[in-house]
Protein backbone atom coordinates (compact mmCIF):
# COMPACT_ATOMS: atom_id res chain seq x y z
CA UNK A 1 0.00 0.00 0.00
CA UNK A 2 1.47 3.20 -0.90
CA UNK A 3 1.70 5.98 1.84
CA UNK A 4 0.00 8.99 2.03
CA UNK A 5 -0.30 12.32 3.95
CA UNK A 6 -3.23 12.91 4.98
CA UNK A 7 -5.34 15.77 5.26
CA UNK A 8 -5.61 15.24 9.20
CA UNK A 9 -2.62 13.79 10.77
CA UNK A 10 -2.00 11.54 13.53
CA UNK A 11 1.74 12.66 15.19
CA UNK A 12 3.52 10.55 17.53
CA UNK A 13 6.61 12.10 19.21
CA UNK A 14 8.73 9.26 21.51
CA UNK A 15 10.68 10.37 23.74
CA UNK A 16 13.37 8.26 25.92
CA UNK A 17 12.30 10.27 29.22
CA UNK A 18 8.66 12.77 30.49
CA UNK A 19 10.28 15.89 29.52
CA UNK A 20 12.50 15.03 26.19
CA UNK A 21 9.23 15.78 23.95
CA UNK A 22 8.97 19.28 25.33
CA UNK A 23 12.80 20.29 25.03
CA UNK A 24 12.94 19.03 21.43
CA UNK A 25 9.62 19.21 19.48
CA UNK A 26 6.74 20.56 21.39
CA UNK A 27 7.04 23.57 19.53
CA UNK A 28 5.90 21.54 15.98
CA UNK A 29 3.48 19.78 18.51
CA UNK A 30 2.13 23.00 19.50
CA UNK A 31 1.78 23.85 15.54
CA UNK A 32 0.81 20.57 14.49
CA UNK A 33 -2.28 21.15 16.96
CA UNK A 34 -2.97 24.31 15.68
CA UNK A 35 -3.92 22.76 12.63
CA UNK A 36 -5.76 19.98 14.07
CA UNK A 37 -3.92 17.12 13.82
CA UNK A 38 -3.30 14.34 16.92
CA UNK A 39 -0.67 15.13 18.75
CA UNK A 40 1.16 12.06 21.14
CA UNK A 41 3.66 12.86 23.40
CA UNK A 42 5.12 9.22 24.10
CA UNK A 43 7.65 8.46 27.16
CA UNK A 44 9.49 5.23 26.42
CA UNK A 45 10.69 5.03 30.26
CA UNK A 46 9.31 6.38 33.48
CA UNK A 47 11.34 8.60 34.80
CA UNK A 48 12.30 7.09 38.01
CA UNK A 49 15.99 7.31 38.19
CA UNK A 50 16.23 11.03 37.10
CA UNK A 51 16.51 13.22 40.41
CA UNK A 52 18.62 14.18 42.91
CA UNK A 53 16.25 13.76 46.20
CA UNK A 54 12.99 12.17 44.57
CA UNK A 55 13.19 8.23 43.61
CA UNK A 56 11.35 5.39 42.95
CA UNK A 57 6.99 5.17 42.66
CA UNK A 58 6.97 8.76 44.15
CA UNK A 59 9.16 10.58 41.66
CA UNK A 60 7.49 8.02 38.41
CA UNK A 61 3.93 9.83 39.68
CA UNK A 62 5.79 13.39 39.79
CA UNK A 63 6.93 12.69 36.46
CA UNK A 64 3.96 11.10 34.81
CA UNK A 65 1.77 13.79 36.09
CA UNK A 66 4.44 16.75 34.61
CA UNK A 67 3.93 15.48 31.42
CA UNK A 68 0.26 14.95 31.20
CA UNK A 69 -0.21 18.36 32.48
CA UNK A 70 2.60 19.61 30.07
CA UNK A 71 0.53 17.85 27.42
CA UNK A 72 -2.53 19.31 28.05
CA UNK A 73 -1.35 22.76 26.90
CA UNK A 74 -1.35 21.71 23.56
CA UNK A 75 -4.56 19.56 23.55
CA UNK A 76 -2.10 16.57 23.28
CA UNK A 77 -2.35 13.22 24.87
CA UNK A 78 0.49 11.92 27.01
CA UNK A 79 1.92 8.20 27.76
CA UNK A 80 4.47 6.87 29.50
CA UNK A 81 5.61 3.35 29.52
CA UNK A 82 6.44 1.34 32.56
CA UNK A 83 9.89 0.51 31.79
CA UNK A 84 12.76 2.20 34.74
CA UNK A 85 14.55 5.26 33.55
CA UNK A 86 18.14 4.59 32.75
CA UNK A 87 17.77 0.96 32.58
CA UNK A 88 16.23 0.87 29.13
CA UNK A 89 17.11 -1.92 27.09
CA UNK A 90 16.75 -2.44 23.34
CA UNK A 91 15.35 -5.82 23.92
CA UNK A 92 12.74 -8.04 21.93
CA UNK A 93 10.27 -7.74 24.89
CA UNK A 94 10.69 -4.01 24.30
CA UNK A 95 10.90 -3.71 21.30
CA UNK A 96 7.67 -6.12 21.12
CA UNK A 97 5.85 -3.45 23.60
CA UNK A 98 6.63 -0.38 21.38
CA UNK A 99 5.47 -2.29 18.45
CA UNK A 100 2.11 -2.80 20.29
CA UNK A 101 1.78 0.97 21.14
CA UNK A 102 2.48 2.28 18.05
CA UNK A 103 0.11 -0.23 16.11
CA UNK A 104 -2.48 1.36 18.98
CA UNK A 105 -1.66 5.16 17.97
CA UNK A 106 -1.42 4.15 14.14
CA UNK A 107 0.83 7.40 13.28
CA UNK A 108 0.96 9.38 10.07
CA UNK A 109 4.50 10.82 11.52
CA UNK A 110 6.82 9.37 14.23
CA UNK A 111 9.35 12.13 15.66
CA UNK A 112 12.83 10.98 17.56
CA UNK A 113 16.25 11.33 18.65
CA UNK A 114 18.89 9.82 16.42
CA UNK A 115 20.44 7.07 17.56
CA UNK A 116 24.31 8.76 18.41
CA UNK A 117 23.53 10.48 21.66
CA UNK A 118 24.84 10.59 25.35
CA UNK A 119 22.71 9.08 27.25
CA UNK A 120 21.67 5.09 26.30
CA UNK A 121 17.95 5.56 26.86
CA UNK A 122 17.88 7.86 24.14
CA UNK A 123 20.04 5.80 21.61
CA UNK A 124 18.16 2.65 22.91
CA UNK A 125 15.02 4.67 22.04
CA UNK A 126 16.15 5.95 18.74
CA UNK A 127 17.45 2.01 17.96
CA UNK A 128 14.19 0.44 18.95
CA UNK A 129 11.82 3.13 16.72
CA UNK A 130 14.02 1.87 14.15
CA UNK A 131 13.77 -1.86 14.97
CA UNK A 132 10.13 -1.71 15.22
CA UNK A 133 9.55 0.21 11.65
CA UNK A 134 9.26 -2.35 8.96
CA UNK A 135 7.62 -4.73 11.77
CA UNK A 136 4.65 -2.46 12.37
CA UNK A 137 3.03 -3.57 9.06
CA UNK A 138 4.33 -7.55 9.82
CA UNK A 139 0.61 -8.96 10.85
CA UNK A 140 2.67 -12.06 12.03
CA UNK A 141 5.14 -10.08 14.73
CA UNK A 142 2.61 -9.05 17.72
CA UNK A 143 -0.51 -10.47 16.37
CA UNK A 144 -2.87 -9.64 18.66
CA UNK A 145 -2.61 -5.86 17.68
CA UNK A 146 -3.35 -5.45 14.67
CA UNK A 147 -0.54 -4.35 11.79
CA UNK A 148 -0.41 -0.90 10.58
CA UNK A 149 -1.01 -0.69 6.76
CA UNK A 150 1.61 1.74 6.07
CA UNK A 151 5.08 2.69 7.54
CA UNK A 152 4.96 5.97 9.34
CA UNK A 153 7.28 8.51 8.08
CA UNK A 154 10.29 8.95 10.86
CA UNK A 155 11.56 12.40 11.40
CA UNK A 156 14.45 12.87 13.85
CA UNK A 157 14.46 16.15 15.89
CA UNK A 158 17.84 18.30 16.00
CA UNK A 159 20.80 17.26 18.06
CA UNK A 160 24.49 18.84 18.43
CA UNK A 161 26.20 15.47 18.12
CA UNK A 162 28.94 15.06 15.47
CA UNK A 163 30.09 11.43 15.71
CA UNK A 164 29.35 9.02 13.72
CA UNK A 165 27.74 11.76 11.53
CA UNK A 166 26.71 15.61 12.22
CA UNK A 167 22.96 16.08 12.08
CA UNK A 168 21.59 17.47 8.55
CA UNK A 169 18.07 19.23 8.08
CA UNK A 170 15.66 18.45 5.88
CA UNK A 171 13.56 20.97 7.23
CA UNK A 172 13.77 23.93 9.82
CA UNK A 173 11.28 25.51 11.21
CA UNK A 174 9.93 28.87 12.93
CA UNK A 175 8.29 28.22 16.18
CA UNK A 176 7.95 31.73 17.63
CA UNK A 177 4.58 32.04 17.33
CA UNK A 178 4.57 29.18 19.76
CA UNK A 179 7.42 29.75 21.85
CA UNK A 180 5.89 31.32 25.10
CA UNK A 181 3.48 27.20 24.91
CA UNK A 182 6.83 25.57 24.45
CA UNK A 183 8.27 27.60 27.63
CA UNK A 184 4.91 26.61 29.41
CA UNK A 185 5.00 23.01 28.41
CA UNK A 186 9.07 22.84 29.70
CA UNK A 187 7.90 24.56 33.21
CA UNK A 188 5.41 22.16 33.64
CA UNK A 189 8.32 20.01 34.23
CA UNK A 190 9.42 21.54 38.02
CA UNK A 191 11.07 18.48 39.08
CA UNK A 192 13.41 18.23 36.28
CA UNK A 193 14.22 22.05 35.07
CA UNK A 194 14.13 23.72 38.61
CA UNK A 195 15.34 20.61 40.26
CA UNK A 196 17.36 17.77 38.40
CA UNK A 197 18.80 19.29 35.45
CA UNK A 198 19.63 22.94 37.61
CA UNK A 199 21.42 20.59 40.10
CA UNK A 200 23.30 18.26 37.61
CA UNK A 201 24.25 21.91 35.91
CA UNK A 202 25.36 23.53 39.37
CA UNK A 203 23.02 26.45 38.89
CA UNK A 204 20.74 24.98 41.91
CA UNK A 205 21.28 28.29 43.75
CA UNK A 206 19.88 30.19 41.26
CA UNK A 207 16.63 29.05 40.29
CA UNK A 208 14.07 31.87 41.43
CA UNK A 209 11.13 31.03 43.65
CA UNK A 210 8.74 32.89 41.68
CA UNK A 211 6.57 31.47 38.87
CA UNK A 212 7.30 33.78 36.52
CA UNK A 213 11.19 34.43 37.47
CA UNK A 214 11.34 30.88 36.71
CA UNK A 215 9.83 30.76 33.39
CA UNK A 216 12.37 34.06 32.20
CA UNK A 217 14.89 31.54 34.31
CA UNK A 218 13.95 28.65 31.76
CA UNK A 219 13.62 30.75 28.82
CA UNK A 220 17.52 32.04 28.94
CA UNK A 221 18.35 28.11 30.43
CA UNK A 222 16.58 26.95 26.97
CA UNK A 223 18.50 29.50 24.37
CA UNK A 224 21.53 29.37 25.70
CA UNK A 225 21.88 25.69 24.60
CA UNK A 226 19.64 25.34 21.69
CA UNK A 227 18.92 28.90 20.15
CA UNK A 228 22.24 29.67 18.89
CA UNK A 229 22.61 26.13 17.38
CA UNK A 230 19.84 25.95 15.90
CA UNK A 231 19.25 29.52 14.21
CA UNK A 232 22.53 30.56 14.19
CA UNK A 233 23.20 27.20 12.00
CA UNK A 234 20.94 27.27 9.94
CA UNK A 235 19.80 30.78 9.06
CA UNK A 236 20.51 30.17 5.39
CA UNK A 237 17.80 27.41 5.46
CA UNK A 238 15.20 30.25 7.45
CA UNK A 239 16.29 32.80 4.93
CA UNK A 240 15.39 30.37 2.05
CA UNK A 241 12.29 29.52 3.89
CA UNK A 242 10.99 32.76 5.28
CA UNK A 243 12.37 35.26 2.69
CA UNK A 244 15.50 36.97 3.52
CA UNK A 245 14.09 39.70 6.11
CA UNK A 246 11.79 36.89 7.37
CA UNK A 247 14.72 34.49 7.69
CA UNK A 248 16.63 37.53 9.83
CA UNK A 249 13.64 37.70 11.99
CA UNK A 250 13.23 34.13 13.05
CA UNK A 251 13.96 34.05 17.11
CA UNK A 252 13.49 30.63 17.49
CA UNK A 253 13.20 27.39 15.56
CA UNK A 254 13.15 23.21 15.22
CA UNK A 255 15.17 21.49 12.73
CA UNK A 256 14.07 18.07 11.74
CA UNK A 257 15.84 15.45 9.54
CA UNK A 258 14.04 12.49 7.44
CA UNK A 259 14.79 8.74 8.78
CA UNK A 260 15.82 6.50 6.39
CA UNK A 261 13.70 3.65 7.86
CA UNK A 262 10.19 4.51 7.61
CA UNK A 263 8.42 5.51 4.55
CA UNK A 264 10.43 7.85 2.91
CA UNK A 265 8.64 11.54 2.53
CA UNK A 266 9.25 13.33 -0.76
CA UNK A 267 10.13 16.95 -0.88
CA UNK A 268 6.51 17.62 -1.44
CA UNK A 269 5.33 15.76 1.19
CA UNK A 270 7.52 17.27 3.83
CA UNK A 271 5.94 20.30 3.03
CA UNK A 272 2.52 19.18 3.43
CA UNK A 273 3.62 17.47 7.07
CA UNK A 274 5.02 21.01 7.71
CA UNK A 275 2.74 22.96 6.16
CA UNK A 276 1.74 24.94 9.31
CA UNK A 277 3.51 28.40 8.97
CA UNK A 278 2.76 28.92 4.93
Amino acid sequence: MKFRIPESMRILCIGAHPDDCEISCSGMGALWREQGHSVTFLSVTNGQSGHHELAGSALVHVRTEEARRAAEIIGAESRVLPLPDGHLEPSLENRLLLIRVIREIAPHVIVTNRPNDYHPDHRYTSQMVQDAAYSLMVPNIAPEVEAMPFNPVILYWWDHFVFPGPFEPSIVISIDSVFDRKIEMMHQHTSQFYGWLAWVIGEMDSVPAGEEERKQWLRRFYRARYVPSVVDRYRDALRARYGEEGGERVVEAEAYSLCEYGSQASPDELEQIFAVDR
